[in-house]
C-alpha cells in the first residue's frame, strides 16, 4: 500500500528511548510486545492516541520517522473508527528518525506538542526541523 504520509509518530517514554539508543534499533513498548507491532500516528492522530492512552505521563517523547524509511514492514491497519493507522511489524530502525521531541503537560494535564508537528507528515508541506 501507498504509504499516506511521509512521516510518521511513535509516543514514547524517555527511558524507554534511552535504552533504544546504543542498540540502534527501537523494539517497542510492552503494548507494542503484547500486540506484535509497534504503533504508530500520523500527525492528525497523535494527540487522540496521547490522550487515550498516555494520559497524565510526563516523561513523554515524540519520535518523528521516515515512513519511506521503513519499507514493507509498515502497514497501514484500520484501528480507531475504521481510521487506518501505521503499524510497523519490525523493530524501528534508529537511522529512520527524522527527528525526537518532548511531549509536556500543561497545568490542566493535557500534553504539549511540539510546534513542528502542526507541519509533519504533511505532503504539502515538508517538516520543519
Amino acid at each position: 500500500m501507498a504509504t499516506p504520509t511521509p512521516t510518521v509518530f511513535k509516543l514514547v517514554d524517555r527511558t524507554s528511548w534511552a535504552a533504544a539508543s546504543p542498540a540502534g534499533s527501537f523494539d517497542g513498548s510492552a503494548a507494542d510486545a503484547r500486540d506484535g507491532f509497534l504503533h504508530f500516528s500520523t500527525a492528525e492522530q497523535v494527540r487522540e492516541t496521547a490522550a487515550r492512552h498516555f494520559a497524565g505521563q510526563s516523561n513523554l517523547l515524540l519520535v518523528a520517522v521516515s515512513a519511506a524509511a521503513l519499507g514493507d514492514a509498515l502497514r497501514w491497519e484500520p484501528s480507531r473508527g475504521g481510521a487506518l493507522f501505521p503499524h510497523l511489524y519490525a523493530a524501528l530502525p534508529l537511522e529512520a528518525v527524522q527527528w525526537v521531541a518532548d511531549v509536556g503537560l500543561d497545568a490542566a494535564g493535557r500534553h504539549v506538542f511540539p510546534e513542528r508537528l502542526s507541519h509533519a507528515g504533511r505532503p504539502d508541506q515538508p517538516d520543519r526541523t
